[in-house]
């Protein structure tokens, strides 16, 4: 079992930054693909981007491609989310998800979440 914790939300103008961190328990973390998803008010989660246990094998959703970037650092069991360019349809809370088999590909997400991190883009 893994505990997910992310932080980093906030609010933020159009145009903006932000850097999304979340933070792993457990010593397997390594082993474990890692995504970000996204949930806006009165719609359905959505995918955002994966990455595999070792970082080779990144995945986007059309909407963030070129915008947002995945990475993670397996000696500080952390996962990352960097977005530039933020645009007010890019405000949900975000959430961590991840899956012990090592790899998730577009779309996918794991059994593990954690409670998520509002992300607020002013226009």
């Amino acid at each position: 079992q893994v505990q997910l914790v992310e932080s980093g939300g906030g609010l933020v103008q159009a145009g903006g930054s932000l850097r999304l961190s979340c933070a792993a328990s457990g010593r397997t973390f390594s082993m474990y693909a890692m995504g970000w998803f996204r949930q806006a008010p009165g719609k359905e989660r959505e995918f955002v981007a994966t990455i595999s246990w070792n970082g080779g094998s990144t995945y986007y959703a059309d909407s963030v491609k070129g915008r947002f970037t995945i990475s993670r650092d397996n000696a500080k069991n952390t996962v990352y989310l960097e977005m530039n360019t933020l645009k007010p349809e890019d405000t949900a809370v975000y959430y961590c998800t991840a899956d012990p088999d090592g790899i998730l590909t577009e779309g996918e997400s794991g059994p593990y979440w954690g409670q998520g991190t509002q992300v607020t883009v002013s226009s």
